[in-house]
């Protein structure tokens, strides 16, 4: 009778052990395995030699010294490669065409038109390795959010994208499609943010929400590329922007200012802003008051250069021209002073301006106006994601995160240009074609 029992107990067990064998097997269905040959731990700041991540599904599950023992599943090799984040735009235009000369050209084309050129800008971004983007507004009202649910719905392939609905700018303001000069009527489309008292900035802030927007974008000041304004002018209040603070904070929503002139960076600061967009002529007023209150400086510190050449080529508003001449020079000047400060730094150009996907032409910019190299990698990855708290998400190669990444040249870190080209794109664990 012992016998008997023993004999059953034993084969409990291997069929226990059988069992567990199949199902640690099963386990690993579904799972993707990367072999980075060198990988960039931006949240430390150093490089990791020979590591495997694990994917399952959307997300990392594990990354862990690479073994032989790895070599035995289906693995991508990037063992050749340094592997880093997908990068984070914090300030694109995605939708409709690019800068031109014809400062009435968004009147000219129909919403499907600007989210169908946005469907193939996104496409670019995706390709050039930028992952995430934080598009900060849109002339035609709501276009982004089209784009961006066409992207989440997998209907289009295209980078992560937090938008901002539309412009919260006053009347003929930085925000519109051109000053009150124009002589044109522009229709109402094309107006749907714009404010002339904090009560009608509440309502705008809600109206943009309920429509899907992420977060808010303000127009502080005027804007190098709007005419009939001007960049070192406030234009907002400050008791307006507050309003627009206040409103979206209780939907858990963050609000950015575009800002050249140091008055309109100072109130946009009080008024309780994430984040500053250009920053162009801020004083140092301005930027100790930027460290002070955490504040985020995006600086689009390359395309006064695109829009010098570009614009005297193609004859761009003479307007246009002098205000980039006005503020190319001094935006470096102040983004090196804020570097020196420790003002938090996260990583825009301003695309839609320049041709989509060439967005990390701004890279060795971030490192000649000084930051380091691997800084400047920073400012693209986790600073950015910290700056609009998506780290939870993206912005480092972590457990948990998406499993978004690219695989670019060893000496990414000796010359940032290489980020220029990249060799291989992931989202969400999918090899990107």
């Amino acid at each position: 009778m012992l016998r008997n029992f023993l004999m059953t107990s034993l084969l409990l067990l291997i069929a226990a052990c059988g069992q567990g064998e199949q199902q640690s097997k099963m386990a690993d269905v579904g799972l993707v395995y990367v072999h980075a040959g060198h990988l960039i731990d931006v949240e430390q700041g150093m490089v990791l030699d020979d590591r495997l991540i694990v994917i399952k599904g959307e997300r990392i599950i594990d990354v862990k010294p690479w073994t032989e023992e790895a070599a035995l599943s289906d693995v991508i090799d990037w063992s050749a490669y340094t592997v880093m984040p997908g990068m984070i735009d914090g300030h694109t235009h995605l939708v409709g065409d690019i800068q031109s000369e014809d400062v009435l050209a968004p009147l000219k084309i129909s919403f499907d038109e600007d989210v169908a050129m946005g469907e193939v800008n996104a496409l670019k971004t995706l390709e050039a390795g930028f992952t995430t983007v934080i598009d900060v507004g849109v002339y035609q009202v709501f276009t982004d959010v089209a784009l961006r649910d066409k992207i989440n719905s997998g209907e289009v392939p295209g980078p992560r994208m937090m938008v901002a609905g539309a412009y919260i700018t006053k009347p003929w303001g930085g925000g519109e499609v051109v000053g009150k000069d124009a002589g044109v009527d522009i229709p109402p489309q094309f107006r749907a943010g714009v404010v002339t008292s904090p009560e009608e900035v509440r309502e705008k802030v809600r109206y943009l929400l309920d429509g899907g927007a992420d977060f808010i974008k303000l127009i502080a000041t005027g804007a190098v590329l709007t005419v009939g304004t001007e960049p070192g002018e406030p234009e907002l209040s400050e008791e307006e922007m507050r309003a627009a603070v206040e409103e979206a904070a209780k939907r858990g929503k963050y609000v950015t200012a575009h800002a050249h002139g140091a008055e309109g960076i100072k109130m946009a600061v009080r008024a309780g802003v994430r984040s500053i967009q250009h920053g162009s002529l801020a004083d140092e007023e301005a930027l100790q008051m930027m460290k002070e209150h955490g504040t985020w400086l995006v600086a689009d510190i390359y395309n006064g250069d695109y829009i010098n050449d570009v614009g005297t080529r193609e004859g761009w508003p003479e307007e246009t021209m002098r205000k980039n001449r006005e503020t190319t020079d001094t935006q470096r000047a102040v983004f090196r002073r804020a570097v020196e400060l420790g003002v938090n730094i996260a990583y825009g150009t301003d695309s839609g301006v320049y041709p989509h996907g060439d967005n990390a032409k701004q890279m060795p910019y971030m490192v000649r106006y000084g930051l380091s190299p691997m800084q400047a990698i920073q400012s693209a990855t986790i600073w950015g994601a910290r700056s609009m708290s998506l780290e939870k998400d993206v912005g480092s190669i972590a457990p948990g995160k998406y499993a978004d990444m690219i695989a670019v040249s060893n000496e990414v870190l000796e010359d940032v240009s290489v980020l220029e080209h990249v060799d291989a794109v992931m989202k969400g664990g999918k090899l990107v074609p």
